[in-house]
């Protein structure tokens, strides 16, 4: 089950991503690259420059955190909780 703001980012993910997904069918524990969703680099940078423009904070592509940041929906939803402008 997602807690809201895993919704949230799941949501920004397909729209940004344009996935066939459901964002409610994401499960926020399976990886985001390779095996799971798929994604590669590409998809990180649009994913990164999304969550700039929605919640107000840069994350930096040298940033050594970005593979436990990127590793699934529940991470990724943790580190925007954390960093977003309130």
């Amino acid at each position: 089950m997602l807690t809201p703001l895993e919704l949230e980012v799941a949501q920004l993910l397909v729209m940004t991503l344009r996935l066939e997904d459901a964002p409610d069918e994401i499960p926020p524990e399976e990886p985001l690259f390779v095996n799971g969703l798929g994604l590669d680099s590409i998809d990180a940078l649009e994913i990164a420059l999304a969550i700039s423009k929605t919640y107000g904070f840069e994350i930096k592509s040298d940033d050594t955190e970005n593979g436990r940041i990127f590793a699934n929906l529940r991470a990724l939803a943790g580190h925007v909780d954390r960093h977003r402008a309130r």
